[in-house]
């Protein structure tokens, strides 16, 4: 005998096919298909009885489970008794346990097609409905700040110190690789263009302005929202699933401050810093590339671009940088501690916390701008 699952076939009588079952049937292992007995039942003719002799099977699982119940609905759409008395005792009980309930006809939902404005209202809905969640979460960031201030906040210094150093030097290298690239692509369009006019040293005015105004603080919180925000959101959406949040509350413990308020300052204050440093690898990945002109030396880039930038556009630039410190720090906050109680809910929460940073990251540089143009700086 084969490792696999076999079948054979006798025909004590006219009306009678007995099915011999020997070899192996396992999921993991090849199964012959009910497609042979309903070949050799139509060969046969009239036969109204199926019985079986399983005394050659060596182990079985659910695979031979899988292949009685579809033989069992073959026999029952052609009329055919189906007897498993030669099965051995546990398939044969659980099949009879199997047929002793049968399946409620309307237990499932029937899928009806959603119409267009029936998508378009609940969406609407469910838009206002995390609006609201969104406000009050901002709400009790708002009032665990405020008590801070007044130095009643409830929260261990050293895991602020440890979110600062994750939120900090860890981060350094991929904002150094992304803020220096950054630059050099600035550079490179801006010499492509510039140099139609032959105005190439103006390309030092591109980068400098673009990455200390704002490119820097968007490209440092963005890399933020991505590795920061999705952890914090990964982090917390773990204690909730672990009920360790419920815990805190249980001990008098404010999450909002005891969690929430060390990662938001965390990535408040070093943010700025963050872009700051952002701002000098990117003007230096476009120095890199205007010095390899002929008519650009790296002194005339340099003073071109201390001419070009004012402290008005550093200051906006590490104000924008601090802003999107605090939206990344509630995005991953707010995400986890909306998590669900599953495993697959943390992943949902981070990929979550990602999208509803970058969204708010630029919609703030958006408002930013508007409000910069009016008031003319």
């Amino acid at each position: 005998m084969s490792g696999s699952g076999e079948l054979l076939f006798e025909q004590p009588s006219k009306d009678t096919l007995m099915v011999l079952l020997s070899g192996s049937w396992r999921l993991g292992e090849p199964l012959p298909s009910v497609d042979d007995v309903r070949k050799k039942i139509e060969k046969a003719g009239h036969i109204r009885r199926i019985t079986f002799n399983a005394e050659e099977i060596r182990e079985w699982d659910s695979g031979l489970l899988t292949f009685l119940r579809k033989l069992r609905k073959l026999c029952s759409s052609s009329n055919i008794t189906l007897d498993s008395s030669g099965l051995p005792d546990g398939a044969r009980q659980i099949l009879e346990l199997a047929a002793a309930v049968p399946e409620k006809k309307d237990a499932r939902k029937a899928e009806g097609k959603v119409t267009f404005l029936t998508h378009l209202g609940d969406q609407t809905v469910e838009f206002f409905r995390s609006s609201n969640d969104l406000l009050e979460f901002v709400g009790e960031a708002t009032v665990a700040f405020l008590r801070l201030l007044r130095g009643k906040a409830r929260y261990r210094r050293t895991d602020l110190w440890l979110i600062i150093e994750a939120c900090s030097g860890q981060a350094l290298p991929i904002v150094t690789l992304i803020s220096f690239l950054v630059g050099m692509i600035l550079a490179f369009i801006g010499v492509i263009q510039l140099a139609l006019f032959g105005a190439e040293i103006y390309v030092a005015n591109l980068v400098g302005i673009a990455m200390v105004r704002l490119m820097g603080a968007i490209m440092t919180g963005i890399v933020m929202a991505g590795r920061t925000g999705g952890a914090f959101a990964a982090q917390l959406g773990t204690m909730q699933v672990n009920q360790e949040i419920d815990a805190l509350k249980t001990l008098g413990l404010s999450p909002m401050e005891f969690l929430v308020l060390p990662r938001m300052l965390a990535l408040a204050l070093m943010m700025p810093l963050l872009a700051l440093f952002a701002n000098v690898m990117g003007v230096l990945g476009g120095a890199v590339v205007a010095i390899s002109i002929p008519n650009i030396n790296a002194i005339q880039y340099y003073n071109q671009t201390v001419s070009a930038v004012s402290l008005w556009d550093l200051w906006i630039g590490l104000f924008c940088s601090a802003v999107f410190g605090v939206i990344v720090a509630l995005s991953g906050c707010m995400r986890g501690m909306q998590c669900g109680r599953s495993a697959s809910a943390v992943g949902d929460a981070a990929t979550s916390a990602v999208v509803t940073a970058i969204v708010g990251i630029i919609v703030a540089t958006a408002v930013i701008t508007i409000i910069t143009n009016i008031l003319g700086i």
